[in-house]
């Protein structure tokens, strides 16, 4: 499953679990709010019927001992007969004798009370517990039910693009190696429309390479290398390119595992703006702190840093797709990628979170 792909996936399926959590768990608080009262209810009821016998005189055996009481003619004669009392070890309630000015006053223990109260705490626990299980995994289903159309009409593009790529591949090598041959002509550095069309086959060579490494995305192998053997040869390759641009790469190591292919376009793709966008005999220098690989250049700068990586975004010297393609191939590898610039150049850095 790819990044997009799962990230759909999880925002749906914690939507739907999420608002189902909630209403199990609101459910539960009101039905256990519901019980207890009816608990209550039901300890009053007792201390009334405890008192009724006892003014009747009967027989107190079938009362546990959780039952007390006490007369009381020191207090005043007008109690509300829905006195109930709720302290912490103990129920208590007034219950008037025959005589209006005498009350018995009426005690029961908390106990078991409390173990009716822990005992439906459980069984809520325990039933939520089980809807928690049962709507996770209709959420799980109905997530992946709900990406199929998106994940068949995915591999069909892809399988397209695969296709098209592969077709791409013959004429651009064609076209690469022709350049080659047209460079050796003398006449070349003065021919305005060849320079045009080297640069333009530059460009699409560009794309065609970073195409085919998005769509490798799927397949990504991982595993550790050093990043700057990785960088030294990218460097190596633009040198050719721009030869009046001064290079400096820190010869330090710094592993991490990720995926050499695409981790060679995302430094292409960087370090090639780096170039692209800078002043004349300016310099473009690689070097690492702790987990972090830093690319700086002293160009002329970008205006607007965090927004580079949109793919509908465009500044004057903005790249484009190929941005967009460094922050895709970089997430997929779980590497932050954060930009600095102001008018003096600007710095890519890459936290490969190690």
């Amino acid at each position: 499953m790819l990044h997009h792909e799962r990230r759909a996936f999880l925002e749906f399926f914690l939507i739907y679990f999420l608002s189902v959590s909630f209403l199990i768990l609101a459910s539960g608080f009101f039905y256990f709010a519901q019980m207890k009262n009816q608990y209550l209810k039901a300890e009053e009821f007792s201390l009334i019927e405890y008192a009724r016998q006892l003014k009747m005189g009967s027989d107190l055996s079938k009362f546990d001992k959780q039952y007390k009481s006490v007369f009381s003619d020191k207090i005043h004669k007008h109690i509300d007969i829905k006195n109930f009392t709720i302290n912490q070890n103990f129920f208590m309630k007034y219950i008037p004798q025959n005589k209006k000015e005498n009350y018995f006053q009426v005690f029961k223990s908390t106990n078991s009370f409390n173990q009716k109260l822990f005992m439906l705490k459980v069984k809520i626990a325990l039933v939520q517990l089980g809807l928690f299980l049962l709507f996770g995994f209709i959420s799980y289903k109905l997530a992946k039910n709900a990406l199929l159309p998106l994940e068949e009409s995915i591999n069909t593009l892809d399988k397209f693009a695969k296709d098209l790529i592969h077709d791409l591949n013959t004429p651009v090598t064609s076209i690469k190696l022709n350049m080659k041959l047209l460079k050796k002509d003398p006449y070349f550095g003065e021919n305005k429309a060849l320079q045009r069309l080297d640069k333009s086959a530059h460009t699409i060579s560009e794309l065609h390479e970073n195409l085919t490494i998005l769509l490798q995305e799927e397949t990504f192998q991982i595993q550790e290398v050093n990043i700057l053997d990785i960088a030294k040869e990218v460097v190596q390759t633009q040198k050719q390119i721009y030869p009046n641009l001064d290079f400096v790469i820190e010869d330090t190591v710094l592993k991490v595992k990720i995926n050499s292919n695409a981790m060679k376009q995302i430094l292409q793709n960087i370090v090639s703006n780096a170039c692209k966008y800078n002043r004349k005999n300016g310099f473009v220098r690689i070097y690492t702190k702790e987990s972090k690989l830093y690319i700086e250049d002293n160009g002329k700068g970008i205006k607007n840093p965090q927004k580079i990586f949109e793919r509908s975004f465009s500044e004057k010297n903005s790249t484009g797709i190929g941005l967009d393609i460094v922050k895709r191939l970089a997430r997929s590898m779980n590497i932050d990628i954060k930009v600095q610039s102001n008018q003096n150049g600007s710095i890519f850095i890459l936290d490969f979170k190690v």
